[in-house]
């Protein structure tokens, strides 16, 4: 029998996620009286910790894929996706040049090196490339920095002439697009200033500004843009000050396990590894069968969010390779057997155990260990 630990892949909740984030958009462009962007759904690690064959499923009214991994993005196509895929990092080789023209990628060029690489391996492509070529407007990771992109969007254009790139766009990316609209304003006036005069779709929101309703009126009234959603669309927030619920999302990825051994404590004793945990009461602790080796975050602290039974409790203690303790005292009904939620659908958020793990919910979500048992439900 494998160990009682298990996590859940929720398609439905992949596709009213989908559906949550169009009607947001709707509701943004309708006052604007703009059409409706277009959506990449973005896929990179595993689907944040999904799967790429639930992330197909889930997302297969999405207008797009966007991805970093090349065999994530072959995966895709050999399930029958046959709508655009975009490689976020590019291409980093002639060999990844010709993957990209077998597989009918778009790929993004923030890089002289890589506009350099598609001028000299043009003559090998069979078919015209579709292009993003990314703008550094504060980010300050990856893009043509500005005073080099109307030479290089400059060069692409000259390309598409030739009939070596097909659709060609231009994009940045949004540093504190969740915490600071005057960092985002200054990024998109810098994004305007230097794009505005040039043809081409458009792709700057991530998750944080596809959410925030008043980024639209500072966009160019481009007639295709895209929008590239990550977390959000996996039942996640991107802001600290909103939680997944109030933005009607739905968690795809629940995380349970089930208690393996209880015991009464006296006060005064202490509680696992190091003893970081004393009782100052009796207490009843459970065991459950998640440690660390599971994907559970080492150095959640005591307090961290716990549901047993369908009632929330606490974290005791150090989390160890694998196992953790919990506080019964309050769920006097739990026993052996009894079900745990570490997040997810009947649990805490992924977002209410990352903040008291002092991290974010994307590491949680894309760090479940292959070892734990994954479940898809389906309906």
């Amino acid at each position: 029998m494998p160990r009682p630990i298990a996590v859940q892949i929720s398609i439905p909740a992949l596709q009213h996620n989908l559906e949550q984030i169009r009607r947001v958009l709707t509701q943004q462009t309708q006052l604007l009286q703009r059409p409706d962007p277009k959506v990449w759904a973005v896929i990179k690690a595993n689907a944040y910790g999904h799967g790429i064959d639930q992330a197909v499923q889930g997302f297969a009214q999405a207008d797009g894929l966007a991805m970093l991994d090349f065999n994530e993005a072959i995966r895709c196509r050999e399930l029958g996706w046959q709508k655009p895929i975009m490689l976020l990092e590019g291409y980093f080789s002639a060999a990844d040049l010709a993957l990209m023209d077998h597989y009918q990628l778009t790929a993004v060029i923030h890089s002289p090196e890589q506009l350099q690489l598609l001028e000299k391996q043009a003559s090998q492509l069979q078919h015209p490339l579709s292009v993003m070529a990314k703008l550094n407007t504060g980010m300050n990771r990856l893009g043509f920095a500005p005073e080099q992109f109307e030479a290089a969007y400059g060069r692409l254009l000259q390309l598409q002439q030739q009939g070596v790139v097909a659709q060609l766009g231009k994009m940045t990316h949004f540093a504190r697009a969740d915490d600071d609209p005057s960092i985002t304003y200054q990024q998109l006036q810098c994004f305007n200033q230097y794009t505005q005069h040039l043809e081409g779709r458009i792709s700057v929101c991530n998750s944080a500004g596809t959410l925030t309703a008043s980024l639209q009126q500072h966009l160019p009234a481009q007639p295709e843009q895209w929008v590239r959603p990550g977390i959000c669309l996996y039942g996640a927030s991107p802001f600290a000050a909103l939680s997944a619920h109030s933005l009607d999302l739905q968690p795809a990825q629940t995380l349970t396990a089930e208690i393996i051994s209880v015991r009464d404590l006296a006060p005064h004793q202490g509680v696992g590894y190091g003893h970081s945990f004393i009782s100052s009461e009796p207490m009843r602790l459970g065991v459950v069968a998640c440690g660390y080796a599971d994907g559970y975050p080492r150095h959640a602290a005591t307090g961290t969010p716990i549901w047993v039974e369908g009632q929330a409790t606490r974290l005791v203690g150090r989390v160890s390779m694998d196992m953790l303790m919990v506080d019964l005292t309050s769920v006097p009904q739990a026993k052996v057997g009894s079900t745990v939620v570490l997040w997810g659908q009947g649990g805490p958020s992924v977002d209410e155990v990352a903040l008291a793990a002092g991290t974010i919910g994307y590491e949680l979500l894309c760090a479940v260990a292959p070892r734990v048992p994954r479940n898809v439900l389906e309906k």
